[in-house]
């Protein structure tokens, strides 16, 4: 008895749920003239299309994915793949929300598929392309010679990769100048005074690590600053990690006077090791750091910040692949957004 009831509810639940024919009913439509209206098909009349869509939202309907699938060789599937034991929550949250934003007028849904550092990170992509479970993919940290890049160009998968590769490979890409926002560290610093300075780097192997390195040195040398060297610690290592050494280097009689901070959380330690080495921050030593939020001035408002917008790079990532998938040219859809200038709020008198 119990069995039928159930089968019985998930007939009538099957039934209740709007279709093509449902709309077509509704509105006095023919099937074909409804699925081209709601598809923006520019044969359909503006008011049709317009009347079509408003009736398909007042009563909840959503195209059949595997339907949809059947049909056309689409999953409506945007998967953004992400390393979450690695990338800081603003981050992953500000990239979401730009790529969900450029979604949301289109056909297409966003999954997140997430690894651990325990895994190759080829893994999910293989996972992505053999399944077919998605029409197009995002990949942040990216590598110089990126094999998850490469697979997907060798598989033909629609792909954007937020950071650029070096491979000689032509690929959707949206990027921060790294290279640039250095330079422009180096030369506050210089500017405020300060001639030894340390770099907290990237995390060695990403291609951003050699932007920001090279940069870095490119201004040491243009303003005559020297470096101290500070490699055993990069913005991946742990917060605690990365305060013991900058407390370790800032009690060394030839210690920094000014720091380039390559992310806000890893500043954060930076500040706390300094204070502990009992240093004060605006008087000792300067820091410019990055940040994707306007929240490190309240931290602190010593700190020097140059702000890189993620929820900017989501939009771009999303109508780059977006983009591929209609049939853009790959080389069309690279983005690179500069850095603007470092920003002061408040100064130590101390």
């Amino acid at each position: 008895m119990d069995k039928r009831r159930t089968e019985k509810s998930d007939e009538t639940s099957a039934k209740e749920r709007p279709t093509l024919k449902t709309l077509a009913f509704m509105t006095g439509l023919g099937v074909t003239t409804v699925s081209r209206a709601l598809k923006d098909a520019p044969e359909i009349g503006a008011e049709t299309r317009r009347r079509v869509q408003l009736v398909a939202k007042q009563i909840g309907y959503r195209p059949n994915r595997a339907g949809v699938r059947l049909r056309t060789g689409r999953t409506n599937v945007i998967s953004l793949v992400l390393n979450t034991e690695r990338e800081i929550m603003s981050f992953v949250s500000d990239i979401i929300y730009g790529v969900s934003e450029v979604l949301a007028d289109t056909p297409y849904h966003l999954i997140v598929t997430p690894y651990s550092r325990s895994q190759d990170p080829l893994d999910p992509i293989r996972y992505l392309v053999e399944t077919g479970s998605a029409d197009g993919v995002i990949i942040s940290r990216t590598q110089p010679n990126d094999a998850r890049a490469r697979y997907m160009l060798e598989h033909g998968i629609p792909f954007a990769t937020h950071g650029r590769t070096d491979m000689g490979l032509v690929h959707p890409y949206h990027d921060f100048d790294n290279h640039a926002f250095a330079v422009e560290a180096v030369r506050r610093l210089a500017g405020m005074g300060r001639r030894k300075l340390a770099l907290l780097t990237p995390p060695v192997g990403l291609t951003y690590h050699g932007h920001t390195v090279n940069g870095f040195a490119d201004a040491l040398s243009e303003v005559g600053a020297s470096e101290i060297p500070f490699s055993t610690v990069s913005i991946d290592h742990s917060i605690e990690q990365i305060r013991t050494r900058t407390a370790q280097l800032m009690r060394r009689d030839v210690r920094p006077d000014g720091f380039v901070s390559s992310a806000a959380a890893a500043t954060l330690a930076l500040v706390a090791g300094i204070e502990d080495a009992g240093l004060k921050l605006g008087r000792d030593v300067d820091i410019v750091s990055k940040q994707s939020s306007d929240l490190l001035h309240l931290f602190r408002p010593e700190l020097l910040i140059v702000n890189e917008n993620f929820r900017l790079a989501g939009s771009e990532l999303a109508r780059s692949v977006l983009g591929w998938i209609g049939g853009a040219a790959p080389g069309s859809l690279q983005s690179l957004s500069v850095p603007g200038e470092v920003l002061a709020y408040k100064r130590s008198t101390d």
